[in-house]
């Protein structure tokens, strides 16, 4: 998991509920994209199932889960951006 003092450089993109979802420039396969909730953090794939860290909450964990299913291309498309260097865009939030 990454160090907290390197997650606020981390672009961030998407904000709901009062969870963060972050992208890593130069990150290594798998796929995947970080969370933070209550200042617990963790790692999850696209289809939003956890790999690393934690989030304790069950409802945030299944808001992550619900957005990461929502927006998969989005996440890939962010992916294939972050690979080539590129910028990263937004994804809109759960409403």
């Amino acid at each position: 998991m990454a160090d907290d003092r390197i997650l606020p450089l981390v672009p961030i993109i998407a904000v709901f509920f009062g969870i963060v979802i972050r992208m890593f420039y130069k990150e290594h396969e798998p796929a995947h994209f970080h969370a933070e909730h209550q200042g617990q953090n963790a790692k999850f794939d696209f289809s939003g199932k956890m790999s690393a860290g934690t989030i304790r909450s069950k409802t945030a964990l299944r808001l992550i889960r619900d957005w990461a299913i929502l927006h998969r291309a989005e996440l890939e498309t962010n992916w294939a951006n972050m690979k080539a260097g590129k910028p990263l865009d937004r994804i809109p939030p759960l409403e």
